[in-house]
């Protein structure tokens, strides 16, 4: 956006407070081996027809506005005196950055997809960009934006499976990914009914309205009493990793599973296997590690696997090595405590997330504090391997904004070192809902929502180059300001946001991201935004 308005939003949310941090490094503690993983046989698999044919075969889910319930998480400790120990303290020029295209993705409103949050996500391919909300998604020409297919029902991919879990039920809590190496799509959703079941279907091509080889496995541990909430996937060289936070009977918190789906084998469409770890009922909303780039880990290099720590001077990490020849050689390693600089939980309680403020008679929404947000971005640079991850928390002191984000990158990931911290922050706008990326070069994009009483619900993002000071973001700019308030929809807000980098030229960040477009109920739209930084070439 440009104008007037936009420079005053500008001058509204430049970041206040900060400092960088540098060399933080593990904690002393034994690190705990878990071996032999459970594994888990296909339910069935085969080979889809056409997406664009399926498509015409799941008719629009018509229904009434609901919302999808969100568990909570155990409990963090809280530890340091309340200061934010990354808070950057100076001020960058605006963010130095490229625009691409800039324009709506899929809206409420239609009856199809009346549900709160919007899981509001997408992926980026060879010719087209995915995104996939709640219970439909669309595919788009990614050099004009133009709609190709779509909208879909989400279980569109397993029309006419044998699995009648997968083609008879869209449950949201979805993910789609590009797997770069092999230029495939990676569709997910886990069915939320019993007997509980994770859908995977990868394409045949790069085009996503193609054919698909698909699979569905039955959930860990009871697929009639295990509910397997808030999924996330990543994409490595062995397998396709994902990570379920377990509630028995939908209520008591059992950990999370850790699983490695068999990507050699759902590539050529053969018979495939699931091997899962549980990391324990003291651990959360783990992010598998997703591979950004063109260069693969180094050969044997495990799966990364972050969560926020059990106090808030902590990351925990774990290391996930899979053997499908041989599962007993499987090995979950972890966790292992990451020291990083003290932050403050969001929100005025733990169990108290639906703080952030809009503009009357707007509702508090939800921060969703207490988890890193997706993604966990990989990237192999050669020389050194990093890791890039945020969450919300609270401002730094002084601030009247409630929310704020805190983003780590984390170097040679196998002995794992914080390279640098911050916490961007406004003193009367929140930051909140954040996703991370890095391109090529190391240039680093964080994309947020961002609201306040002055400011109805937008879309935001910033970012850094190598030579900006350790530990600080630009100034931001603004990808769309919202034009009205959420009202009456359970003070929910978007589950997840996704940042991503285009396959082709691994310099184009894609963002895509909820937003207010008109005040009422269940009256969410999303954004889709391109940038790339001025020095990525």
């Amino acid at each position: 956006m440009a104008g007037s308005w936009s420079k005053k939003l500008l001058m509204l949310v430049l970041p206040v407070l900060a400092c960088s941090l540098v060399g933080f490094t593990l904690s002393a503690q034994a690190a705990n081996v878990q071996k032999g993983a459970t594994v888990v046989n296909e339910i069935t698999h085969d080979v889809s027809l056409p997406l664009r044919d399926m498509a015409k075969m799941v008719p629009v889910r018509q229904g009434k506005p609901h919302e999808i319930e969100m568990h909570g998480r155990p409990f963090i400790k809280q530890v340091g005196n309340g200061q934010d120990g990354a808070a950057q303290t100076i001020t960058l020029p605006e963010v130095s950055t490229i625009a691409g295209l800039n324009f709506d993705g899929q809206p409420t409103g239609s009856g199809a997809d009346d549900v709160a949050p919007p899981d509001t996500e997408g992926a980026i391919g060879a010719t087209q960009y995915v995104q996939w909300v709640n219970l439909e998604y669309n595919v788009y020409d990614k050099t004009t934006g133009s709609l190709v297919l779509g909208p879909i029902q989400g279980n569109a991919p397993w029309a006419g499976f044998t699995n009648h879990q997968c083609a008879n039920n869209n449950s949201g809590d979805p993910i789609v990914l590009y797997d770069k190496a092999a230029q495939r799509w990676v569709f997910a959703q886990n069915v939320f009914s019993t007997p509980y079941t994770i859908c995977i279907a990868v394409s045949t091509t790069s085009d996503a309205t193609g054919t698909y080889n698909r699979y569905a496995f039955p959930v860990l541990p009871n697929s009639s009493t295990s509910f397997p909430d808030y999924p996330k996937w990543g994409v490595w060289s062995d397998a396709y990793y994902e990570t379920y936070n377990v509630f028995a009977n939908g209520i008591s918190q059992a950990g999370s599973e850790v699983c490695a789906a068999d990507r050699t084998n759902m590539l050529a469409g053969n018979a495939a296997t699931i091997q899962c770890f549980n990391s324990g009922n003291q651990y959360f909303s783990l992010l598998p590690s997703d591979i950004d780039g063109n260069t693969a880990p180094p050969a044997g290099s495990p799966n990364y696997i972050i969560s926020l720590g059990t106090t808030t001077t902590t990351l925990d990490l774990w290391q996930f090595h899979v053997d499908f020849v041989t599962p007993a050689n499987s090995t979950f390693t972890g966790p292992t405590a990451l020291t990083v600089p003290a932050y403050t939980l969001v929100c005025s309680s733990g169990t108290n997330r639906s703080c952030i403020p809009q503009p009357s008679p707007g509702e508090h929404v939800d921060s969703l504090g207490g988890r890193l947000m997706y993604r966990n971005a990989y990237r192999n640079f050669g020389d050194h391997e990093a890791l890039v991850v945020s969450h919300t928390v609270k401002p730094p002191a002084g601030s009247t904004a409630v929310g704020s984000v805190r983003w780590y990158e984390i170097r040679t990931p196998m002995t794992p070192t914080l390279f640098q911290s911050g916490t961007f922050a406004n003193a009367k706008v929140s930051f909140w809902m954040p996703s991370i990326a890095m391109d090529k070069v190391g240039d680093i994009a964080l994309g947020f929502s961002a609201s306040a009483t002055i400011l109805d619900p937008s879309v935001l993002y910033t970012g850094r180059v190598p030579s900006d000071p350790v530990g600080t973001m630009e100034s931001p700019k603004i990808v769309i300001k919202g034009t009205g308030v959420q009202e009456s929809t359970a003070n929910r807000w978007g589950d997840y946001s996704a940042m991503q980098v285009d396959p082709t030229d691994d310099c184009t960040f894609w963002y895509t991201q909820e937003y207010i477009k008109s005040t009422g109920s269940f009256h969410w739209a999303t954004r889709i935004n391109s940038f790339k930084f001025n020095t990525c070439r």
